[in-house]
């Protein structure tokens, strides 16, 4: 009986000690964990504000967000008397054995910050990268999204992106467009060459500097081939080159000049 009463004083004892501290603990807690909440709203106002670029955006947020909570959790454990040198030092210890464990994902993390750092391409672009090309619909913090012209969705880890080679194809306001026509060797040169450039002419969308380029390029086997070079704005790119293939194609026919196409002779030997 003696012993029960021990425990029980030594329990009121503990719980006189410790309480008012857990009390305190969790009042801070609740009041660190709202005014960080109130923190990361303040600082995406602000970055919309400043037009930060939205890619950017919930990534910070996180970040500051993710930092600030461990920094309050620890502030915590001091007040509750917990020894956090020895804390800290196990954390660091299972910190440094998970990022052994997933170390894949933490290259992505960093090719994530590359990414958002440097901008080779924002949300919006038109890319490609580890041989798929798409529409940069989000850029994450391991990995980068993409919406391809028929709708389907490509996840790519951030750290093979960052690292490799990558075309981005909305960088710049102007894009050239390479066409190549072949005629029969018995057409007219000039005549075609006239169809062409008057195809050009009347196109508004190609641009007058710098200046359309039209030239026999080769002496194929079975035609004579000119090379047609535009330069058009990068979002008039697809429009000028397939309206130009159309539109040449029934100006050729209208003026009789041939397009040839592969054939084969058959000749069949009575036995």
């Amino acid at each position: 009986m003696d012993d029960v009463n021990g425990y029980a004083e030594q329990a009121l004892e503990l719980v006189k000690a410790y309480a008012p501290k857990a009390l305190m603990a969790l009042v801070v807690l609740i009041l660190g964990l709202w005014v960080i909440g109130m923190i990361t709203k303040a600082m995406v106002r602000v970055m919309r504000k400043r037009e930060v670029d939205p890619s950017l955006i919930p990534f910070l947020k996180g970040l500051t967000s993710t930092l600030l909570k461990v920094m309050l959790v620890i502030s915590v454990i001091q007040m509750v008397g917990v020894e956090t040198t020895s804390f800290i030092a196990v954390l660091g210890a299972a910190g440094l054995a998970v990022g052994m464990a997933l170390s894949g994902t933490l290259q992505n993390f960093a090719g994530g910050v590359m990414i958002l750092v440097f901008k080779p391409y924002k949300v919006g672009d038109y890319i490609e990268a580890q041989g798929h090309s798409g529409t940069v619909n989000s850029i994450q913090i391991f990995n980068t999204v993409l919406k391809t012209p028929d709708n389907k969705t490509v996840i790519l880890p951030n750290a093979p992106v960052s690292t490799g080679a990558l075309v981005n194809y909305s960088t710049e306001a102007q894009r050239r467009v390479d066409l190549a026509f072949g005629i029969g060797y018995g057409d007219d040169i000039d005549k075609a060459r006239s169809v062409l450039d008057e195809v050009i002419a009347a196109d508004q969308r190609i641009l007058k500097d710098p200046a359309p380029f039209v030239a026999v390029s080769e002496l194929a086997d079975s035609s004579v081939n000119f090379a047609v070079r535009l330069w058009v704005n990068a979002g008039d790119y697809w429009g000028v080159h397939f309206d130009t293939i159309e539109t040449v194609k029934k100006r050729f026919d209208a003026g009789g000049i041939s397009i040839p196409f592969p054939q084969m002779d058959v000749h069949t030997h009575a036995s």
